[in-house]
């Protein structure tokens, strides 16, 4: 009798063996059929979601997904003809703002003439230009060319908090420079004396640290709300509205109060700030009898007000909506425009109608050529 039931147990036994490895061979068919099945299906629009799903089913990455969370950015892939044209434009916009930036830079800091505080502050939005566009362009152009873009929780937090204390630096620094616009054109015989350089480092000390506490703020408030909705976004970047729409709906609404209040302060008020400042150069510009006064005048301040609508109109379109109204695939290209586009076009805003930067860079280039010459 216990020989027969040691017999039966052990027959028992290799049945479920034999079971389980049917089991095994079943599903891993079954997903190859299915891989082979569906695979020519996919439009060319989604290739590279298709193609970085069936990486994580066939298990190259499955160590790192089972145990880090990760958000996938679709980026342009709903546009596939358009991604080689804006691979080519991000490219050269990205050259464009490193080159021209520097260069700003470069002469503002070599030229005694450019030792002012119009140029100072210039130089600090140059920075901030240069570092905003950086925290977004290459992972932009890896995405544009490669598969869809993974990032972990921790470096989706990580670029959102760049992105958000450089663009809200911005908002306040060009408040400060509507404020040193203001006080040349209103108060020209005191403006040496409003516009020291002790009160310079101090508005363009506070214009960090505004962009760091405004970033530092929101992202703490949105990483301590859990997240409900599948991490897929349709954007290139980890961008706030559309990281909002991923929150629990019990704490969403609370968690949006509080950022739309943040969000308020750091764009309206330095908003009313430019506002103010350019209407009273407006009433003093309309108080001058000389017409070659006016024109300095608006020379003078027509480029940064140029800025200030390119930055404002786009920031304010995407962060001044509620978050349920708030359309990815519309707000990917607005955001495009303000993080790539604008810091390429500043250089040019401010250097093409300015005679004493371009004075400045005759200059520098006269000096290179007479250094070349001597050897």
């Amino acid at each position: 009798m216990d020989m027969d039931m040691d017999m039966d147990m052990d027959m028992d036994m290799d049945m479920d063996m034999d079971m389980d490895m049917d089991m095994d061979i079943d599903i891993d068919i079954d997903i190859d059929i299915d891989i082979d099945i569906y695979e020519p299906e996919f439009n060319f629009q989604y290739q590279k979601i298709y193609q970085t799903m069936k990486n994580y089913m066939l298990g190259k990455d499955r160590a790192n997904h089972s145990s880090v969370e990760r958000f996938l950015l679709l980026g342009f892939t709903d546009w596939p003809s358009l991604e080689p044209v804006l691979f080519a434009l991000v490219l050269l916009c990205y050259l464009l703002t490193l080159t021209g930036n520097a260069a700003l830079v470069l002469l503002a800091i070599r030229d005694p003439r450019l030792h002012t505080p119009m140029y100072y502050f210039l130089c600090h939005l140059a920075l901030v230009d240069v570092g905003f566009t950086t925290s977004v362009v290459p992972p932009l152009l890896v995405s544009l060319c490669g598969p869809v873009l993974q990032l972990t929780r921790g470096g989706c937090m990580a670029q959102l908090c760049a992105s958000l204390a450089l663009g809200s630096a911005e908002c306040v620094l060009l408040a400060v420079m509507a404020l040193d616009r203001a006080a040349a054109v209103c108060r020209p015989l005191r403006y040496t004396a409003l516009a020291s350089p002790r009160l310079c480092r101090a508005l363009a000390s506070a214009s960090w640290l505004g962009g760091l506490a405004n970033s530092a703020a929101q992202t703490a408030l949105l990483a301590a709300r859990p997240l409900c909705a599948a991490r897929r976004l349709d954007h290139f970047i980890c961008e706030l509205p559309a990281l909002l729409q991923l929150a629990c709906r019990g704490g969403r609404s609370a968690t949006e109060r509080q950022m739309f209040a943040a969000r308020v302060v750091i764009l309206l008020v330095p908003s009313a700030v430019i506002l103010a400042s350019y209407t009273a150069v407006g009433r003093a510009v309309w108080g001058m009898r000389s017409r070659a006064g006016r024109r300095k005048a608006a020379s003078t301040c027509g480029s940064h007000l140029t800025a200030v609508c390119l930055f404002y109109g786009s920031a304010t379109y995407t962060y001044l909506q509620p978050t349920h109204s708030y359309n990815q695939g519309r707000g990917k290209f607005v955001s495009l425009f303000y993080t790539v586009v604008t810091p390429a076009l500043n250089p040019l805003i401010y250097t093409l109608r300015n005679k004493e930067v371009k004075g400045a860079a005759l200059r520098f280039l006269g000096s290179l050529g007479r250094l070349q010459v001597r050897h």
